[in-house]
């Protein structure tokens, strides 16, 4: 068994990019986040600030407790794409590169002399040399292996800037001293399906029969995991698209019902514009608020025939929001004490356009026209040059500009708004499906630092101090929170 598979990984990517271009920096815990809040979290931190406890997924209000001194920046999407492509560019210098799966790392498949271990180091070490050249703040790690889930593990076990080769002789004894949760693949919720299957170490998975790990998994993905593992080189699995959508977490000023329902809105208007671009249509929509404070969320689904309209789809999702502003107006949610904190917004069920009988109705065919022509408008102009009026707050208040997730790199052009978009090369728009992931991944990872929070604080009998609607003022106590007597009802109808 050879080498085949070359994995750079580019490290801090976020914070690194922000270093590079400020000296200032430089040497100092940073930490960015998506929104200046501080019930949002850190999407990337430097290592001056993981030396403190702060990693991504950190909420702003704990990393601030470990850093009193960690300065905090806003993301800047359009930035860290640019640079992406510089990246990539450079790479490519040293030896081609396959087409990227994140934002921040890459994979390159070795051939034939580039497969004996000290060709392949020469080329990792060229391409951390070529680094080092372009960039102080910028490094990478680079793992070498058999297979490309190998290369990227093996990337992951020495970082900053580390070099890491496994062979074939190295496997699988290389990984037993990792945990389960290192491995690509195997997060919270797959960790504890193996250990309710017994399997609780890295050695005791690279020691279970096929069988055992096809049972865990419930499918024949356990079958390919073990393969992985033993170096093998997997054919990619086709995937189909299932779901267009977006995210956002809500800045203070925007954290009540109009506000959320404007920018609720603009996602959707987002999503739809994409899911057109890339020709699909929907046949289900998607709504999910999170609040401050609380656990419970509020969620909504409508199934309904294919479409693809605005028009249609926003009046839909006002439909949906209707029984949370009747919940504000009876007094069953208590918008102050409990304001929205995040919001998502999915089209579900997605298919190819034109495999759907054409539209019998005058008003239906009217909206799909209109729909098309703010397409071409905001195509030509910029997105948003015009939009539906429910928008308006959202687009006063810059409300979800475009967002990475590490794992795709998103079409500059197309997520921009207004007329910024002509500053931007046609080669710099990728498929955009890889975008949206590591958003979701950064959603997933505050809203479980948010309930270990609330665990933690109700485990000690307090409150906990961060949980302000608004501001910064992170560091002020909390007003009690009292239970009102009485029966007890679910907060939405």
């Amino acid at each position: 068994m050879t080498l085949r598979c070359l994995f750079v990984d580019f490290n801090s990517y976020f914070a690194s990019v922000e270093q590079h271009d400020e000296k200032r920096y430089r040497g100092r815990p940073l930490g960015v986040v998506p929104v200046l809040s501080p019930t949002t979290c850190c999407i990337a931190a430097s290592y001056e600030a993981k030396a403190f406890g702060v990693k991504t997924g950190t909420p702003v209000w704990e990393a601030l407790e470990k850093c009193p001194d960690m300065m905090l920046v806003q993301a800047r999407p359009a930035r860290y794409i640019q640079m992406h492509h510089e990246l990539m560019a450079l790479i490519e210098d040293c030896i081609h590169h396959e087409t990227p799966g994140s934002i921040d790392e890459v994979h390159c498949h070795l051939l034939g002399r580039e497969r004996q271990r000290e060709n392949a180091v020469a080329i990792a070490m060229q391409i951390k040399e070529r680094l080092a050249d372009f960039s102080e703040a910028i490094r990478c790690s680079i793992g070498i292996a058999p297979n490309r889930f190998l290369a990227k593990t093996a990337s992951d076990m020495q970082k900053p800037d580390g070099l890491t080769v496994l062979e074939e002789t190295d496997l699988p004894h290389a990984l037993h001293r990792l945990d389960l949760r290192d491995l690509c693949g195997i997060g919270q919720s797959m960790e504890q399906r193996l250990r309710d299957a017994g399997i609780d170490s890295v050695e005791a998975l690279c020691a279970s029969s096929r069988e055992r790990l096809r049972r865990a998994w419930g499918s024949i993905e356990g079958e390919r995991f073990r393969l992985q593992l033993r170096g093998h080189e997997l054919p990619e699995r086709k995937t189909t698209k299932g779901s267009v959508g977006h995210s956002h977490v809500l800045g203070p000023e925007l954290r009540n019902f109009q506000g959320m329902r404007s920018v609720v809105f603009k996602l959707l208007a987002k999503a739809a514009m994409r899911m057109r671009d890339d020709g699909y249509v929907a046949r289900g929509l998607a709504l999910h608020v999170r609040f401050v404070g609380i656990d419970e969320r509020f969620s909504r689904f409508d199934a309904f025939e294919p479409l693809s309209d605005t028009p249609t789809l926003l009046h839909l999702l006002a439909r949906q929001l209707q029984p949370l502003e009747h919940a504000q107006q009876n007094g069953r949610w208590k918008s102050k004490r409990h304001p929205p904190l995040s919001v998502a917004v999915t089209l579900t069920g997605v298919e190819e356009a034109g495999r759907q009988s054409g539209e019998l109705l005058p008003a239906r065919n009217r909206a799909l026209r209109v729909t098309h022509a703010l397409d071409r408008i905001n195509g030509k102009f910029g997105n948003n040059t015009l939009y539906f009026g429910a928008m308006d707050e959202a687009i006063r208040h810059d409300a979800a500009p475009m967002r990475i997730p590490f794992s795709t790199i998103p079409d500059v052009r197309r997520e921009e708004e207004g007329g910024d978009q002509a500053t931007h090369s046609p080669d710099q728009g990728c498929d955009h499906e890889l975008w949206l992931l590591r958003e979701r991944q950064f959603k997933v990872l505050a809203e479980t630092a948010h309930r270990e929070s609330r665990a933690k604080t109700h485990e000690h009998g307090q409150e906990s101090p961060r949980m302000g609607a608004g501001g910064w003022n992170w560091r002020g106590q909390a007003s009690h929170v009292e239970v009102e007597r009485g029966q007890t009802l679910p907060l939405f109808r």
